[in-house]
Order: structure tokens, then sequence, then C-alpha cells
């Protein structure tokens, strides 16, 4: 996949494109990039996606707090992992938002010679995000550009979306179908850092993640979690992950994200990791002692083996 941020060169062949954030790059995206590749494909065109660096969301409303299924390099790294030939990789600017749907298309012609254009079937445009399907077919028309309606992905009868995801994940916990919807595991990425270590004491030595990356990720809910570990090693290890305040070691801690390798000999302190979600296990919760918060850690570690025996590890 070619990465597009001013134009493209004519003399190229001519695009078949689609428009979207694609936050998460889900079964329902790759579903409507497949039918951007069907129809590039039959018409011998090129295909490609047309998407932004900042969530419009973001930069329209910079009160917005919502966190993201992807950092930038994520999503880019996701769509090359398609047969999309190209991604218009564009800035959500106050100027940009500020076009009007058929200015939009002319700049998609005439800059990036997009020929045919899919669109969602909810999906909206343009300043105000006024205008419909039929008016962006009437502009197309004018401009020699065909507008397609894409089909709906609704696999058992309910859409599939970036903002329910987010609700998965960050509100539910429900890690496994955020899974299923995005056809992955979600994931973060974190350096390691110094804690109190008092995770060793109690025999479940722990990693205390730092994020490192974009900082608007999606948290998930507080709780434990069953997960993979990949040090910057790439092996991959079982563990399990509390996130949250540690009630039991002290009131008003501040949230943190803490995960414990089960077949692990050696020291993370300084190292990169990436952390993979598979199941929710329990919400935090405080014991009355830490004997109390040890034997619950003994049934976590044998809850999390179980779920996770049938994982595979790259």
């Amino acid at each position: 996949m070619q990465i597009i941020t001013h134009s493209h060169k004519k003399g190229d062949r001519p695009l078949v494109a689609g428009i979207g954030f694609f936050d998460g790059v889900h079964r329902g995206h790759r579903y409507l990039i497949e039918q951007i590749v069907t129809e590039a494909r039959a018409r011998n065109y090129s295909s490609a996606v047309v998407t932004f660096r900042e969530h419009p969301r973001k930069v329209l409303n910079r009160d917005s707090h919502f966190g993201l299924l992807n950092s930038l390099q994520e999503k880019l790294d996701l769509l090359s992992d398609t047969h999309i030939d190209y991604c218009i990789l564009l800035d959500f600017t106050s100027q940009l938002s500020q076009l009007s749907a058929e200015q939009f298309l002319a700049c998609l012609y005439h800059d990036f010679q997009v020929r045919s254009l899919i669109i969602g079937y909810d999906h909206r445009f343009g300043h105000n995000r006024a205008e419909g399907f039929e008016q962006y077919v009437a502009y197309g028309k004018c401009l020699g550009m065909e507008i397609l309606p894409a089909a709906r992905f609704a696999p058992e009868g309910q859409a599939i979306s970036s903002s329910r995801i987010r609700k998965l994940i960050s509100e539910e916990g429900d890690v496994c179908e955020a899974m299923r919807l995005l056809s992955y595991p979600y994931r973060l990425k974190g350096h390691i850092v110094e804690g109190d270590r008092i995770g060793r004491t109690l025999g479940f030595p722990t990693a205390n993640l730092q994020l490192v990356e974009d900082q608007e990720k999606a948290l998930p809910r507080p709780g434990v979690y069953a997960v993979q570990v990949q040090p910057d090693d790439g092996t991959r290890y079982h563990g399990m992950l509390n996130f949250g305040k540690r009630p039991t070691i002290k009131e008003d801690n501040p949230y943190t994200i803490e995960v414990h390798l089960f077949d692990y000999q050696g020291d993370l302190y300084g190292r990169n990791i990436e952390v993979y979600f598979y199941h929710f296990m329990r919400p935090e919760r405080p014991f009355a002692s830490l004997e109390e918060l040890k034997l619950q850690l003994q049934k976590d570690q044998e809850q999390a083996q179980a779920l996770l025996a049938s994982v595979n590890r790259p």
C-alpha cells in the first residue's frame, strides 16, 4: 500500500475509493475495502481509501473525550494488510471541515484522480454533513465521478461500528466480543517502569506499564484481564493484567496498568511491550488483607490459564 498525502500523479491509473476514518479497521471496514478492491479490479483502476490523521470529532470539538482503537501507525499497518493499493492520508483541519460535499468531491476528482467513490450506507461528509447520497450522485455526475452505494454489512442483524467497539472495551470490558468485531485482539503498547514491588512479595511479580504510544487510545474498563504479552524480543507470553487503583494496597491510588507473565523468567524493566486483551475476568475490588488478595490472584491465574489455553502464540 502506498500512502498519498498531496496528489495522485497524472498518468497513474484512476482510483476507486472509499472515505472514512477507519478507526479499528474492523470487519465492517474490511467489508467496504473488499468492495472497493473488487470494483477497482473490474474497471482496471487502482483502489484507495481516503482517511485522516486526526479524528474529525477531536478537531471540531477540542473538548471531545473518547479513546481511539488505533494509533495512526497501527491503522496504517492494518490497512496495509488488506489488498488496497493506496491510502490517501489527509490532515483534517478547520479549513477542510468548511468544504462542502461538492467541493470535497471536486478535490478528490482533480487532485487524486478518484473516478469512482463507494460511500457507506450511513456515511455523510462535507460542511455540517447536511447532504446525502442523492446529492453526492448529482455532484459526481457533474464532475464525471461515479458514486456507488456500499453494501451494508450487518452480521447478526447489527451493524459494526467503531463507537460500538469502543463501548465494549471501555465501558463493558467485553474485549472478547470486541476482538470478534475487530477480527484481532485489542492491544496497548507501553514501557515498563519501576513499581513498588508488592506483587513480588505475594508471589505474583508484575510489570508496571506506562503507555508510550498515542495517548488517545481507548483504555479498558477497570478490572482483571487474561492477556498475551509480547516484549520487544517478539516472544509472546500468557499473563493476566490489572487496570485500576489497587484499593487493597492504598486508598485513592492513581490508575495503573500492571501485568503478570505466567512463564517468564527475567527482568522487563526499561523494555517496551505490547499487551493483547482476550478476556475480562472480574472487576477490581478491595480485599480485607494481602493474604486474601493473594488467594484471589491464584484463582485469577488458574482462570486466565484456562481461558488462554486455546490461544496460539506466534
